[in-house]
Formats: structure tokens, C-alpha cells, sequence
């Protein structure tokens, strides 16, 4: 863990984070408790959930994990209930689950699409709306987990672009409507990260595609899981105060290259996958 932004800055907060049994979620979750916030980590699978919640108290921190599918309002608002009536207001969220899969719109069925749209966008959606009466107002933070795909077409990726986008918009008016009342409304919008789930999607040929990766990010590396639970730690630390409506980039300068290289090579791994079954 970086040595930044560390020891109490988030004693007495309460942290409330979806996706959070793994990935960027679990670790900006893992962050927050070492910075002194009682974290709640939401996932589907409540074994899972509990899980990483253990993680994080191994690591010193106070977790609970809590069982709820983003795409279920009542199961979230349950969830929100029952960590209010344990710790009282919500300072800070983590709208973070997320789903994704390679493929070319003609390789998609309209159930694929919506899946991702529904995971991503309505789920974001979803958890914001169901925070809201649990939230310390004025004071609290919402943080939606996007990602470069917002503003960077990538070819076999247009479900998760248009779910990411409507992600960046919906939290751009949510600060116009929330902000009166003291909420800050913010998105982070990861590129590459290491040791990811997406990243294994989105790479399936290993070291190979990394490298094409790496070509199209300026700063030639993707990023570590520690830079995204910096910058999360950041904005809700006490020196972020008037950031508000906007969402930030965190992507080695990949937006000002483009996601042409990126998108070509997914296709060439469709069309790979495509000979190894046997289609012409």
C-alpha cells in the first residue's frame, strides 16, 4: 500500500461499497478501512461478500460483508437499512459493480447488451437512488466507478461503452440536483488495471495483448490497483472538498491516444475464437 493519504483521515466514516468482494472495489474498500472508515462490501454471493469482508478485518480494519444484486432495488435499500441501523449515516459510496464480455454488436444478442446495461447503468442507478435517505447530509460522497470507455469508443466493447457514458451523465446530473443538499457527486474512470477481472477479458491471449496494451498507453504500464485506491482515498479525504460533478480520469493518458489499437486487437481475438470452434 502507498504511503499516501494513510493512518486516520476516515475515522467515524461509514463507507458503503458495491463490487466490493474483488478488484479495484475490494482494494479501495481495503483503503478506506486502513484510513479508519467501517466499510460494508456488497456482492451478490454473500459467502463471497463475507470473505472479503474477513480480508479487510485481518487487515485491522471493521467490515461487514452483505449479500445484494445491484440490479434488485429492494435487496439494495435492504442492504443500505441494515448498514445504517449498524453504523449510522452513510458517508461515502462505491457504486462499483460492474460486468463485461468481448464482443462485436453482430455477435450480440439484445439479452447480452441489456445484461451489461443493467449491471452497469441501472445498477449505478439503483444503489445511488436507495442511498440517498441513508446519507449524511451535508458531508457524504458518492463515487461511481466508470471507466475510459465513457469517452473512448472501443470496438467490441460498445455495451460497456454505452452503459459507462450513461454512467458519466447520470452522475454529472445527480450533482446538479444533490449538491444543494451538501452531496458530492463524482465518477473515477479507470483504463488498464493490473490483476483484474476486466483485464483478463479484455487480454485473453495473456502477454501477447498486454503488450498491444501497453503500446497505446502514453505512460507505457497500466495501472495498479493501489493508483485507483489513491485517487478514491483522495476525493473523500477533506482535499476534495469542492470537487463535485465531475468525473476523472485515471488512465496513463490512454484517452489522448485513442482506443483504436485497443479495439482491433479484441476483434482479432472474436475472430480467433471464431476459428478455434470451427466458424468460418
Amino acid at each position: 500500500m502507498h504511503d499516501v493519504f494513510t493512518s486516520d483521515l476516515l475515522v467515524g466514516k461509514v463507507a458503503f461499497v458495491t463490487g466490493g468482494t474483488s478488484g479495484i472495489n475490494h482494494h479501495i474498500a481495503l483503503r478506506y478501512a486502513k484510513a479508519g472508515a467501517r466499510v460494508a462490501l456488497i456482492g451478490r454471493n454473500v459467502e463471497k461478500a463475507e470473505a472479503a469482508a474477513a480480508v479487510v478485518r485481518k487487515a485491522g480494519g471493521e467490515a461487514v460483508g452483505l449479500s445484494a444484486d445491484v440490479r434488485d432495488y429492494a435487496g439494495l435499500e435492504g442492504a443500505f437499512k441494515a448498514v445504517h441501523d449498524r453504523w449510522g449515516e452513510i458517508d461515502i459510496v462505491i457504486a462499483g459493480a460492474a460486468g463485461n464480455f468481448v464482443a462485436p454488436v453482430l455477435g450480440m444478442s439484445s439479452n447480452g447488451f441489456r445484461t451489461v446495461i443493467d449491471i452497469d447503468l441501472v445498477g449505478t442507478f439503483n444503489t445511488v437512488r436507495a442511498a440517498f435517505a441513508f446519507l449524511r447530509r451535508p458531508g457524504a460522497a458518492i463515487i461511481a466507478i466508470s471507466a475510459s470507455h465513457s469517452t473512448m469508443p472501443v470496438a467490441a466493447q460498445a455495451h460497456v461503452c454505452a452503459a459507462k457514458a450513461g454512467i458519466d451523465m447520470l452522475i454529472k446530473s445527480l450533482s446538479l440536483e444533490w449538491g444543494s443538499q451538501g452531496v458530492r457527486c463524482l465518477g473515477i474512470a479507470p483504463g488498464a488495471v493490473e490483476n483484474t477481472e476486466g483485464m483478463r477479458r479484455l487480454a485473453p491471449n495473456g502477454a501477447e495483448n498486454l503488450q498491444q496494451i501497453f503500446a497505446s498507453i502514453p505512460l507505457g504500464r497500466q495501472a495498479t490497483r493501489d493508483d485507483i485506491a489513491d485517487l478514491a482515498l483522495f476525493l473523500v479525504s477533506g482535499a476534495a472538498n469542492y470537487i463535485n460533478g465531475t468525473i476523472i480520469s485515471i488512465d496513463g493518458g490512454s484517452l489522448n491516444s485513442g482506443g483504436q489499437r485497443i479495439g482491433e486487437m479484441l476483434m482479432a481475438s472474436v475472430e480467433d475464437a471464431r476459428v478455434e470452434r470451427g466458424h468460418p
